[in-house]
């Protein structure tokens, strides 16, 4: 199956939105809660991107002032469509957050680390504007094993094209391995560490509501998935379409695992 080499593509919101952040929303609530931060506190997105994590605060934790952070200005453009006027968002790079030092009691950030350039430049930036004893939390895909939509894709694609193995989410990415992300938080000077799975149910209406996403470019496995020649493509699709557990009424049930991280300042 021939294919180019495609790059992340982190661009446009929308198309994002209907691939992963649909389901990033169904996790935040559960991770948020899982930090169990107390209200009123001062809150940072690190990442923020189209805004589910923002939004599982504002309805939950309480806080006492939220900023995002987020160097897409397509992500931004939704996240200030979707989040109230009361959150602040701002441009930014996890290694270089426009905040000063000890600004907030609580950092966050949601399927973010595994894209930075340097995570332990990321981690050791969010220590730097965290006030003592402020709450670190993260949470990344389980890509080499429960995150089921992205494990049945690249599983088929690389069945067809052996060549498309490197760009596995799930090689391309040890830190979301649980012993490799906790050792990332505790080498970045950040204490009392722990991580824990969070599971969501991920139920897909069709085989449309499947593969469509895949089609909008944003993301690996789309950028992927938009490398290959019309021809390519519709191998993948059918492989796919022969793979997934469909069910009689045409429903895809699948389940997304995060490995979610917290730690102390």
């Amino acid at each position: 199956m021939p294919s180019r080499s495609p790059s992340d593509t982190w661009l446009l919101g929308h198309p994002y939105e209907r691939y992963v952040g649909r389901w990033s929303r169904r996790v935040a609530p559960a991770f948020v809660a899982w930090l169990n931060v107390p209200a009123e506190r001062r809150w940072l997105d690190v990442g923020c991107g189209t805004g589910a994590l923002c939004a599982a605060v504002i309805e939950h934790a309480s806080p006492a002032s939220l900023v995002g952070v987020e160097p897409s200005e397509g992500f931004l453009k939704t996240a200030r469509e979707a989040l109230p006027g009361s959150v602040t968002l701002l441009p930014g790079h996890a290694a270089a957050i426009p905040l000063p030092d000890a600004a907030v009691d609580a950092v966050v950030s949601g399927l973010v680390l595994n894209f930075v350039p340097d995570p332990h430049a990321a981690l050791t930036e969010m220590a730097r504007v965290a006030a003592p004893a402020a709450t670190l939390g993260a949470y990344v895909w389980d890509y080499a094993g429960k995150m089921e939509l992205m494990r049945c894709f690249w599983d088929a694609a690389v069945t067809l094209d052996p060549a498309a193995m490197p760009l596995d989410e799930g090689r391309r990415f040890p830190l979301c391995q649980p012993d490799a992300l906790l050792a990332a938080v505790s080498g970045a000077g950040w204490r009392d560490a722990q991580v824990s799975a969070i599971d969501i149910a991920t139920p897909f209406a069709s085989f449309d509501d499947y593969w469509t996403p895949f089609l909008g470019g944003q993301g690996p496995a789309p950028a992927y998935a938009m490398s290959l020649d019309e021809s390519a493509r519709s191998a993948l699709r059918d492989r796919l379409r022969a793979e997934l557990p469909i069910q009689p009424d045409g429903s895809i049930p699948l389940t997304a695992r995060v490995w979610a991280v917290r730690a102390t300042r």
